[in-house]
């Protein structure tokens, strides 16, 4: 587990699959999320017992209120390429009660501290959508620079939204 100073991160259980699918259908929670197909609760808790354990690959982990020991949300480094030490981080806090309370800003710290420390990753990079304010602000304070900007590429509601890209390099991780 790493701890932070508001949130644990911790590996995912087979039986939190439900949390999971309740916060996938949730319109505001996945608002700047990818779309898939929806997938039934079913489909979700296959997917999770079927989970691969975390490797280098793709470490996804639990975020959990350090007062309370409760699942608000979940961190993933994944895409790792080794020969370049980078890997790409994913995001969300599912609890739209915990949003703007810093706990997105703590795991996010943390699992770069994980990635820099542990994994010795060189650089962690990301894909927001440019009109996703919150999630940028929080990018930049842990240490991540926008790196460019690929237009047009992610739509939503019948509209077409530019997507920023974000880094961090090892030694940039603020705080």
């Amino acid at each position: 587990m790493l701890t932070g100073k508001l949130v644990r991160l911790r590996a995912m259980e087979p039986s939190e699959a439900e949390t999971l699918w309740r916060w996938n259908n949730d319109p505001e929670v996945v608002r700047w999320m990818g779309e898939g197909y929806p997938e039934s609760l079913a489909q979700i808790t296959e997917r999770c017992e079927d989970r691969n354990r975390n490797s280098y690959d793709n470490v996804l982990l639990g975020i959990e209120t350090l007062d309370e020991g409760r699942l608000i949300g979940i961190v993933r480094l994944g895409d790792t390429e080794p020969e370049i030490g980078s890997a790409e981080l994913d995001i969300y806090i599912g609890e739209k009660d915990c949003w703007g309370k810093g706990y997105g800003t703590d795991a996010t710290r943390e699992i770069c501290r994980y990635g820099f420390d542990r994994m010795r990753l060189h650089s962690i990079e990301l894909w927001v959508v440019a009109e996703n304010e919150a999630a940028i602000r929080v990018y930049e304070k842990v240490g991540f620079s926008r790196d460019g900007r690929r237009r047009d590429a992610f739509r939503r509601d019948g509209k077409w939204h530019d997507m920023i890209l974000m880094t961090m390099l090892e030694g940039e991780l603020a705080g």
